[in-house]
């Protein structure tokens, strides 16, 4: 191993430790009050605000994003769009935006080319299938974030559906007892912490901000990407379009939603019985050929031995 390979894994894992501080550090704005806050008295200068913040916040974030923005300069728009929403369908974790996503697939491709590498160093492998191996590693970790962000995705799309039946009820509750729909989001807000309802808590502000409720339940819809969410936001719609009273609109989608999941959970038991059929196949029957044949097998050897 040589100075070269020495610097180049150093400089991969600093390039994946900045990103990450980079990406969860706090906001300028909340940074900025936090040091103002400790000089309530002094009368302190832009530069020296921007001095007292870290070096990630003055310097690595900066860069990053410069750098995310001319990887993104170069994809299509609509490549962009797809990105955006599929980063809002997981969530925004750890408020990743297209420009970090960018990067972060920059920073994963050195990391697993520099392991690669340095794998069929220690292995002795040489060009050209060494070369061949440091390309497909490479392209492996290009590629490893969609993989991440596909599987935050569908996470968050099964914790919104099985949360729903529940709010729903809650919704239910809450209304026919007199709150109204902006209060009863509130309460369920109050109430449970996850996913959904932090899509509601979104709703909740647009609401506040001005924007109508029909919009902004409709974005929430469609944003989640959950069939049975996007259904609901419809049924809400279309009774206050047509004036039906929303408590029976809750309570007909609240008994809808608990049929959809009963029936969820019957295709799965369904399912169960061809999926423990390929782990039996592979893993067991192998096994109790070898215990059941294993004797007889020994004992026909041997009669064949001293003959």
């Amino acid at each position: 191993m040589n100075i070269f390979q020495v610097i180049f894994g150093i400089v991969a894992f600093g390039g994946v430790l900045i990103f990450f501080q980079a990406v969860t550090a706090k906001p300028r704005a909340d940074l900025i009050a936090e040091r103002l806050s400790q000089y309530r008295d002094h009368n302190l200068t832009l530069d020296e605000i921007e001095l007292s913040l870290p070096f990630t916040e003055r310097f690595v974030r900066p860069a990053l994003d410069r750098l995310g923005s001319l990887l993104t300069s170069r994809m299509a728009k609509n490549r962009q769009v797809v990105m955006q929403n599929k980063l809002n369908l997981a969530g925004r974790p750890y408020g990743l935006s297209v420009n970090a996503f960018e990067v972060l697939k920059v920073i994963a491709l050195l990391v697993f080319g520099t392991l690669g590498l340095w794998f069929t160093l220690v292995l002795g492998i040489k060009l050209p299938v060494q070369a061949a191996l440091v390309v497909a590693a490479g392209a492996l970790g290009r590629y490893m974030p969609d993989v991440w962000l596909n599987g935050k995705m569908k996470g968050r799309q099964k914790e919104l559906r099985l949360a729903l039946p529940n709010a729903l009820d809650l919704l239910t509750i809450s209304v026919e007892a007199g709150l109204g729909f902006d209060a009863a989001i509130g309460r369920l807000i109050e109430k449970f912490h996850n996913s959904l309802t932090d899509e509601f808590a979104q709703v909740l502000n647009e609401i506040r901000l001005g924007r109508p409720r029909l919009e902004a339940l409709d974005e929430m819809g469609r944003r989640s990407g959950v069939e049975e969410l996007h259904t609901f936001t419809q049924a809400l719609i279309q009774s206050e379009q047509l004036g039906v009273g929303i408590a029976k609109v809750l309570r007909i989608q609240s008994e809808e939603m608990r049929r959809r999941r009963r029936q969820r959970a019957e295709e799965q038991a369904a399912q169960a019985p061809l999926k423990m059929l390929f782990p039996m196949i592979g893993c067991i029957f192998p096994t109790l050929f070898i215990v059941l044949m294993g004797p007889a097998v020994i004992i026909i050897i041997h009669t064949f031995q001293h003959k």
